[in-house]
């Protein structure tokens, strides 16, 4: 990844494009900690240290959405989005027909994916103006007391229009690295906001290693250290597996010409569904938690709702069980609704091609159904290790050093989605740096055929 990196730099467009995505980074991280007026932060937005949604705005914003920030809500409406209009373009026959389209109708279904995006940014923009205010982090007026009236609606506009400019032009800034810039915009932005988090993780760790209360911690963080690198690799192999559907085409007179006849492959990856399974369980998992954090009332522990809300926090075995129970439905969920076996079938006879041993239509279609079932659970159990991981690390730590407070504190900072570095964004982080190397390997390799006229 390195040496592919400094070869790029030795090629004057690829330079450009690679500054250019740098520069548009900066902007990025110096928006994160411009803070929104009428705020008054002092240190850092208490998101809690249970399993909620704001935890998981804490994790996918990087130090934005802690402090208030023009950027708080990030990338997430757009990826909110996104994710909204996959789904409906399954559900409604003029989305799909759109997406069939070509280049024009990928135009069009960004086009509304970026009202969408305002839109939701609005709403979540809103919502964290509410808890803003029920936490009590707006400004007051000399004697201590919220603004009220006129100033206190001038207040909320200011507030939630420039979290929304601020969604607004992360997309833009997204969009402007996708189209001069170098990998996928979005992505790298979210990159971005998660490994600016890295200082945190790093500082956390050096606290463990000092604590002098409890002794374990010594070799707890060299294997968490190890662990890290590990998982980087075995992500790294989870991306690039696949499994290769044998293609055989049958010949054909055009003409004069003959065609097909050849042998291929269909490659089928093991993780069709990426790390959306693992988005769509968290914020699942996080609903309860961020009811319970709106009650005035708290529930008594030893009460039916007690119990009910502690299921869903990080620091319980029932909380990993329902976790993995989810990610598999989800990878099921996106994989049905991803891939078509019936239509890959008739794309196969349509273009004389059959899978070997197997009849053409029906069998064929039955065949790779089969397979994606296969390949759909294989890649939600790999990505289940990855996400349960620091999870059930956690919880393995607490029973190692029962009765004291400190592993207690340790689930509750590193549980479930709260955890600075969980599974969620080591997959997104290894996806995106293997997409760019990709991106600029193939540019570098264009940039060097020489073509048939040389």
């Amino acid at each position: 990844m390195i040496k592919t990196i400094i070869n790029a730099f030795k090629i004057p467009e690829l330079r450009k494009k690679l500054i250019f995505t740098a520069f548009i980074i900066l902007v990025f991280r110096i928006g994160s900690v411009i803070p929104v007026p009428f705020l008054d932060i002092a240190n850092e937005i208490d998101v809690g240290k249970g399993n909620s949604i704001l935890t998981y705005f804490s994790l996918m914003t990087g130090s934005a959405f802690n402090y208030g920030t023009i950027f708080a809500m990030s990338i997430t409406p757009y990826i909110n989005a996104s994710i909204i209009m996959q789904l409906l373009a399954v559900a409604i026959p003029a989305l799909e027909k759109l997406q069939k389209e070509g280049e024009e109708g990928r135009k069009k279904i960004n086009t509304i994916t970026r009202f969408v995006t305002v839109v939701l940014g609005l709403a979540q923009s809103l919502a964290y103006y509410f808890y803003l205010r029920s936490s009590g982090y707006l400004m007051k007026d000399g004697n201590g007391v919220e603004f009220a009236g006129f100033q206190g609606v001038f207040q909320a506009i200011v507030i939630v229009a420039v979290l929304t400019a601020g969604t607004a032009v992360i997309m833009w800034l997204g969009e402007q690295i996708t189209i001069d810039g170098i990998g996928n915009g979005i992505s790298i932005i979210l990159f971005a906001g998660i490994v600016s988090r890295f200082p945190t993780l790093i500082e956390q760790l050096k606290e463990y290693w000092e604590h002098d209360a409890v002794v374990a911690y010594k070799f707890l963080v060299p294997l968490v250290i190890v662990a890290f690198f590990f998982m980087i690799a075995y992500i790294v192999l989870l991306d690039n597996a696949e499994r290769r559907l044998p293609i055989q085409y049958s010949k054909r007179v055009v003409g004069r010409k003959m065609y097909g006849g050849q042998n291929t492959h269909m490659p089928i990856k093991i993780n069709m569904s990426g790390v959306l399974p693992i988005i769509f369980a968290s914020s699942i998992l996080s609903l309860p938690g961020t009811v319970q954090m709106f009650l005035k009332n708290q529930p008594a522990e030893d009460s039916f709702w007690g119990k009910f809300f502690d299921a869903f926090q990080g620091d319980s075995w029932w909380y990993a069980g329902m976790y993995f129970l989810l990610i598999i439905f989800f990878a099921y969920f996106y994989s049905t609704i991803q891939y078509n076996p019936i239509e890959m079938a008739n794309n196969l006879r349509k273009n004389n091609g059959v899978i070997p041993g197997i009849r053409p239509g029906r069998p064929t279609s039955d065949y790779i159904f089969k397979i994606l079932s296969r390949l759909t659970l294989i890649g939600a159990l790999m990505i289940s290790a990855v996400a349960l991981f620091p999870i059930v690390y956690s919880l393995i730590c607490a029973a190692a050093i029962p009765g004291n407070p400190d592993a207690t504190d340790v689930i509750s900072q590193n549980g479930g989605m709260s955890i600075s570095l969980g599974g969620t964004s080591l997959i997104i982080l290894v996806g995106v740096a293997l997409e760019t190397v990709r991106q600029l390997e193939s540019q570098m390799m264009m940039r060097h055929y020489k073509g048939f006229l040389d």
